[in-house]
């Protein structure tokens, strides 16, 4: 494989891992010099499995402070509001979006070290800075005693992949008018959990993909719905590895994907409310039987959608 496919593949090779899963267990779930930073104050532990109810905390009460809420692990999101006086605000680099209130979305990959920095340039010059605790998790873990398939692409296999990979990336890049990013999720289906965000194996040492996603399996043709309002960037059929394949954007970067539908209920720019029938579940693509794998993505980072709704009641 050239150095352009690997950097492609690269950028997607785990939205369709799921086939790959073995079922876990459910677990628990310098524009200026002056540097404003939080002084001492009670740092709350975040908990470092899913649970239904977001941390909340603040930096320190002033004129200039960040305000946010939500699950601060890895995987894990925050919702805020940037300090008064806010030009351009950003979380480790990455640019964060303000609407009309000063409100922003910001997520933290699966992978992501023990903190991070939320960053506000103000208009009269100064810089706000709030570092956020991220609480590390234990992934479901299989080490296995032997070697890793080398597998690679054949030319011809790259010749029907790459354009798909070029339509899901271009699907998740899309910037969407919606607020559905500031909505409380809920499942898009409900039943057997039979793969979880994060699992992966390691073969001799050598570490496969991660699962990216949830695997929810209630049966072949069951519906689903959405899980937050959202405008669909891509509804396409027949992918290579995907099979049926749902993209929902929420706005702010946040960003949906459902694999392996046996049906798609709604058409690309059109917009969806949260609890509204978008497909059926089943086994198209790359999968050992019917299930819907759901990913969520912010920009580059892949989140756990577990984080987002609670424990499946």
């Amino acid at each position: 494989m050239g150095l352009r496919k690997a950097a492609v593949l690269a950028a997607a090779i785990t939205l369709a891992a799921c086939s790959a899963v073995v079922p876990v267990a459910e677990q628990t779930p310098a524009q200026s010099a002056e540097v404003v930073q939080p002084v001492a104050t009670a740092i709350l532990v975040a908990n470092t499995t899913p649970t239904a109810a977001p941390v909340s905390r603040s930096s320190p009460v002033g004129p200039a402070t960040f305000v946010y809420e939500g699950e601060l692990t890895q995987g894990g999101w925050l919702r805020g509001r940037a300090p008064e006086g806010t030009v351009t605000a950003d979380l480790d680099g990455q640019n964060l979006v303000l609407d009309d209130e000063g409100r922003f979305f910001a997520a933290f990959d699966r992978d992501l070290g023990s903190q991070a920095v939320l960053t506000a340039q103000l208009r009269d010059g100064r810089t706000v800075e709030s570092p956020v605790a991220i609480a590390p998790r234990e992934w479901n873990i299989e080490r296995v005693n032997v070697a890793r398939r080398s597998g690679g692409i054949t030319d011809a296999f790259w010749k029907i992949r790459e354009p798909e990979l070029k339509r899901i990336n271009a699907a998740r890049g899309v910037d969407a008018d919606s607020s559905g990013w500031a909505q409380d999720f809920i499942w898009p289906a409900k039943g057997r959990i039979s793969g979880r965000f994060g699992s992966q194996r390691i073969y001799r040492g050598e570490p496969g993909s991660y699962h990216s996603g949830i695997d929810i399996a209630p049966g072949n043709g069951v519906p689903f719905v959405a899980p937050a309002d959202g405008i669909v960037t891509l509804a396409a059929s027949g992918f290579s590895l995907e099979g049926n394949l749902l993209i929902i954007d929420h706005g702010q970067g946040l960003n949906s994907a459902f694999l392996h539908m046996s049906r798609i209920a709604v058409r690309e720019g059109e917009k969806v409310n949260q609890g509204q029938y978008i497909g059926n579940i089943g086994s198209s693509g790359r999968a050992t039987g019917p299930h819907l794998h759901w990913s969520l993505k912010w920009r580059d980072a892949r989140l756990d959608p577990l984080l987002f709704t609670g424990p499946m009641n």
